[in-house]
């Protein structure tokens, strides 16, 4: 399935330059990095403030974001590309967002439909940066790191 900005890339004459292309894939992995950031700071808090029994979930879910996080950032940095460890508003908001929770609700299993949706969106970003032309090795590097985080929503789908 093209994404519009695919379908646009592929009528725009500059998407057979191979530095537009080179740019498209360094985008797509800026976002992808950001997206996985904006996670974690929610996974950050969400450790902190998880009931006892939901704690190895939470915890899962934060340090695989936290690798791959840092994986991301290592590409980008080999790459020349200034990565912002904070990520963008969206990880405030996750933060805020769990906080708020933890504060009127349990920050356990019940978090997990909250939790799926926010993955597809980290999902969709795996999958549009797989979409542009990438290094053999890093289209390896993602596609792994993305089969990890489904992955681990199968190993937790009984949470549902």
């Amino acid at each position: 399935m093209l994404t519009p900005q695919i379908a646009a890339a592929m009528l725009d004459s500059s998407s057979t330059d191979p530095n537009a292309s080179a740019e498209a894939g360094k985008d797509a992995l800026v976002t992808l990095h950001e997206r996985t950031v904006d996670a974690l700071k929610g996974y950050v808090k969400m450790v902190d403030k998880a009931e006892p029994e939901f704690l190895p979930v939470a915890q899962r879910f934060h340090d695989l974001h936290a690798r791959h996080a840092a994986t991301l950032a290592g590409k980008l940095s080999s790459m020349g590309v200034a990565v912002d460890p904070d990520g963008t508003l969206m990880g405030t908001i996750n933060e805020t967002v769990v906080g708020l929770r933890a504060f009127f609700d349990q920050i356990d299993e019940d978090v997990m439909s909250s939790i799926r949706n926010g993955e597809n969106h980290v999902l969709e970003a795996f999958d549009d940066a797989l979409d542009l032309p990438l290094s053999p090795e890093d289209a390896a590097d993602i596609s792994a790191m993305r089969d990890e985080l489904v992955g681990l929503l199968e190993d937790t789908r009984d949470l549902d």
